[in-house]
């Protein structure tokens, strides 16, 4: 089975920038939508941004628009999450996801995506 591992996180100002990174570790998931979703402590895993198989679509939450971005690599076995002015209220663990592009529309309310990573830690202080 795939494995996804995010990295990148850390603890950063208000105003600061991090990037997060998220590697399938045995195959490209060329067919698979990719993307980020965030858990606060004391709240609801919740969703933050999708890319599509091929990298031609993205999604994003409201709550990050104009903010954050999402890319896929040229060989769509890695994406990245560049978050630019970060908020307090961005603090929390960010866990990479994919599954098939028939998913695609999906995501927002998605609960049970077939691939999870183990998360990484953002941490922004104010």
């Amino acid at each position: 089975q795939v494995q996804l591992v995010e990295s990148g996180g850390g603890l950063v100002q208000a105003g600061g920038s991090l990037r997060l990174s998220c590697v399938a570790s045995a195959r490209t998931l060329s067919s698979y939508a990719m993307g980020w979703f965030r858990q606060a402590a004391g709240k609801e895993r919740e969703f933050v941004a999708a890319i599509s198989w091929n990298g031609g679509n993205t999604d994003y939450a409201d709550s990050v628009k104009g903010r954050f971005t999402i890319a896929r690599d040229k060989a769509e076995h890695r994406i990245w999450l560049q978050m630019d002015s970060l908020k307090p209220e961005d603090t929390a663990i960010y866990y990479c996801a994919a599954d098939h592009q028939s998913t695609w529309g999906t995501w927002a309310y998605a609960r049970h995506l077939e691939l999870w990573g183990q998360g990484t830690l953002v941490n922004v202080s104010s």
